[in-house]
Parts: structure tokens; C-alpha cells; sequence
């Protein structure tokens, strides 16, 4: 790459900045205090934020977005390097021979025609290497598995309907999926009834499971649904709070209806 030298140079200066930072002499408390597993909300939120800024494509953002989650894999690297454990060239390293060893068609002499063809090879280089018979990698239990242990909720349910709509487990048309969604909403209001909260959770969690069924019927995003509706809520109300004389909680519910009706058509036109 032209820009090598810069971009290795800039890529140490971070690293001795961290390393500074996590120094004994002279660091940062606040850094020093920090475990791998204390790390773990702040890698989730700087992920996050940074699909928020590539969605908005907005490059500034963007930018630094993706510099506060470099961050994070860098301070995780030096914290394992202060154990002996790793440092952050076993992770560089390790990546880019898993990225060789995953594209033959690349790196090696393999040809393929299409990216399902891709996609295979890689599931079947991934299975190889976690040491996984072909049956073991066929049993449609693995994969869900994989995503229920390591997606968010509502994106590992989309990768789970999905997978298994494409083995066969589906229905044979979307009325059969508005059936299966009135039934699972009535045994959620049945267990809202006993009051017992270990149910009330479990029917929950089927009927929201049964929405990103339907969601997939549809060809919707359940995520980016949601997510758009927490982006209007938060536009609503700032709204309203510029309506307001006073604190939101010194009005009635009618008052606020009002402000949310005001906020909701200013909003549909525009402005």
C-alpha cells in the first residue's frame, strides 16, 4: 500500500500511547484499573456507535467511530500483553492467515463461479478448523447455537429464522405465520395473568421471536425497524420539549397527548 509507512507509524503511536496509558508509572488510574471484562460494555457500545455512523455515512463520524473501537482492540491486546498471553501482532497475525486459509480462491489454487460457492468453502474451512465432522457441521443446532451464544438478541433470532426457514422448518404461507403470532400473543396475555414473571418472560420471548418470523415473511429488518422507531421516539420528544414552559412531568397525560400529536405532524412534514 502507498500509505504503509504513515499508516504502521500511526498504528505504533497508538499502541505507545496505550501502553503509556496502561503504565504503572505515570499512567492513567482509570486505564490501569481496567480488566478484560470490565472492557466489555465499552466494545459493544463503540460497536454500536460505529454502525450508527456508517449508517448515517457521515465520515467525520465514521472516522472516529471506528478509531474508538480500534481502541478497544488495542487496549484488549495490551492487557493480554502485560499477562503474557498475546500481544496485538498474534491478533494481526492471526487474522490475516485465518483470512488466507478461509480464500483459497484467492491465496490459492481453488476456483469458485459464484458467493454461495464462497460461502461454502468457507463454512466447511471453518468447520475443518474447529475440528467438526461434515455431519457435525450439517446439524442445524450447531450453527443456532453459535448464534444465540454470540449475537444480540433480536439479530441472533434473524440468523436463527432464517437458517432455519432454509433446512425446511417453515410454513407454507404468511396467513399460517399471523395464526401462529395470534396464538403466541394469547398466551402471552394468559401468562400475564398468573403472575408468574419466569412465564410471563418465556411467552414474551415467543411472541417477539414470532414477529421476526413475520418480519422475514415481509422482507423487513426487525433491527433496523426498531431502531428507527427509537429515532423518531427521541425526535418526538425533543419536540415537545421545546413546546414546553416547563418540565414534562409538571403537565397531565392529556397535555403531553397534545405536545406528541404537535410533534409527530411537524415531523411527518418536515420540519
Amino acid at each position: 500500500m502507498a500509505d504503509s509507512p504513515e499508516t504502521l507509524a500511526a498504528l505504533q503511536e497508538l499502541i505507545d500511547v496505550v501502553a503509556q496509558l496502561r503504565s504503572p508509572d505515570g499512567g492513567c488510574p482509570w486505564d490501569l484499573q481496567q480488566t478484560p471484562q470490565s472492557l466489555i460494555p465499552y466494545i459493544i457500545e463503540e460497536a454500536y456507535e460505529t454502525v450508527a455512523a456508517l449508517q448515517e455515512e457521515n465520515t467525520a463520524d465514521i472516522t472516529e467511530e471506528l478509531g474508538d473501537l480500534l481502541l478497544q482492540v488495542v487496549l484488549q491486546a495490551q492487557i493480554a500483553q502485560e499477562y503474557q498471553q498475546f500481544n496485538l501482532a498474534t491478533v494481526a497475525r492471526g487474522i490475516s492467515e485465518k483470512l488466507i486459509r478461509r480464500h483459497p480462491h484467492v491465496f490459492g489454487e481453488m476456483t469458485v463461479e459464484n458467493v454461495e460457492e464462497v460461502r461454502n468453502n468457507w463454512e466447511q474451512i471453518k468447520a475443518e478448523e474447529k475440528g467438526e465432522t461434515p455431519d457435525e457441521n450439517r446439524l442445524l443446532s450447531r450453527k443456532l447455537n453459535r448464534y444465540a451464544r454470540t449475537l444480540p438478541p433480536l439479530l441472533a433470532s434473524q440468523k436463527m429464522s432464517k437458517k432455519a426457514a432454509a433446512t425446511g422448518l417453515e410454513w407454507d404461507e404468511v396467513k399460517d405465520v399471523w395464526a401462529k403470532f395470534e396464538e403466541e400473543l394469547q398466551e402471552f396475555r394468559e401468562a400475564l395473568r398468573t403472575k408468574n414473571p419466569v412465564e410471563q418472560e418465556a411467552e414474551l420471548g415467543d411472541l417477539l421471536f414470532t414477529l421476526v418470523n413475520l418480519a422475514r415473511w415481509y422482507n423487513l429488518d426487525p433491527s433496523q425497524a426498531l431502531q428507527g422507531t427509537n429515532r423518531r421516539f427521541i425526535q418526538r420528544l425533543e419536540k415537545m420539549e421545546a413546546y414546553a414552559q416547563r418540565p414534562l412531568e409538571d403537565y397531565t397525560l392529556a397535555e403531553l397527548d397534545q405536545f406528541w400529536q404537535q410533534a409527530k405532524r411537524q415531523l411527518a412534514q418536515g420540519y
